[in-house]
């Protein structure tokens, strides 16, 4: 018997209002076939189109990419445009890394959002994802969270925030902004509150460059520096900093290696052991002005710059 082509298979028509179910119930349509091969194609097809970067375009394009990736707990103010600071009618929107039970966004009893910025993909595009959030938020009754939804379509962050705003940054210890997310704190919003805090790595974000991040991880201390600049551009800078010494921020310091993040690279060092944040404020400005002049050169890379460049390609870090 001849293989059956499955785009020769019929699907209802795409006109319908079809509610998105789970991908293997049957699908509301009344096709008799499953969701993720009826009306679900289309969001299973968008799960795979994954945008390179997906901040792109917003002020503080590099701190999106740390408290998405790196800062354990943080929140920051958000400015909405147009038609979505008339429908928030005042209310305060707040950005947060991560929200109890993983939640995309929750309302507080008062009507202020606060919003999730680490929580999962499904559209390949986490600017769309986490608009899709704060867009249902603002529709979404006091005193409740906004559940989870697959997202196919809609607006991205980039139409519904004042993208000349950046993020005003603050580093929390804990999570306890969390407890007046709602009306009442369950033992299971407690039991996520607890091992979340447990588990925060201690973090500063320092004041003398964008987007940099001290951290003490065990008994180790880091800083991690998200980057602004393309790929090939930055290592090349790096790698003429190494080939002359130059890409420390002290004794005892070192650059380890890179790790992508939503398009960009974010180097990270080794600190001398006990370092603070306040240690690093200095050194830390000056490598920006060393690296702000590695990336104006124009020649050609010696022998020593080239390999240095190639060695630091490989060092991919992985964060723990």
């Amino acid at each position: 018997m001849a293989k059956k082509n499955k785009d020769s298979i019929a699907v209802a028509p795409t006109d319908v209002d079809v509610p998105v179910v789970g991908l293997r119930e049957p699908c509301p349509c009344g096709s008799g076939r499953r969701y993720k091969a009826c009306h679900g194609r289309s969001a299973s097809e968008a799960a795979v189109a994954l945008v390179r970067r997906p901040f792109e375009g917003l002020a503080s394009e590099t701190d999106w990419i740390s408290l998405r990736e790196i800062v354990p707990s943080a929140t920051s103010p958000l400015t909405l445009a147009g038609d979505y600071a008339a429908r928030a009618n005042g209310r305060q929107v707040t950005l947060a890394t991560v929200l109890p039970m993983a939640w995309p966004a929750i309302v507080r009893a008062d009507g202020q959002i606060l919003l999730g910025l680490q929580t999962p993909t499904g559209s390949g595009d986490a600017s769309r994802d986490v608009a899709d959030a704060l867009v249902r938020a603002l529709d979404t009754e006091p005193g409740n969270p906004v559940p989870p939804a697959r997202v196919t379509d809609g607006p991205r962050l980039q139409d519904v925030l004042d993208v000349t705003q950046p993020l005003e940054v603050t580093i929390h210890d804990s999570f306890d902004f969390w407890m007046d997310a709602s009306a009442e704190v369950t033992g299971e919003v407690q039991a996520s509150l607890e091992r979340a805090s447990e588990s925060i790595i201690p973090t500063r974000k320092l004041t003398s460059v964008d987007a940099g991040y001290w951290c003490r991880v065990g008994t180790k201390e880091h800083l991690r520096w998200a980057q602004p600049h393309e790929e090939e551009a930055l290592l090349t800078a790096l790698g003429r900093l190494l080939a002359r010494d130059e890409a420390g921020l002290g004794p005892d310091t070192k650059l380890i290696g890179t790790f992508r993040a939503h398009g960009l690279l974010v180097p990270v060092w080794d600190l001398a052991p006990g370092a603070e944040v306040d240690s690093i404020e200095e050194p830390t400005a000056a490598l920006k002005q060393r690296l702000d002049g590695a990336l104006a050169q124009t020649d050609d890379l010696t022998d020593d710059e080239r390999r240095a460049r190639s060695s630091l390609a490989h060092r991919q870090v992985t964060l723990r």
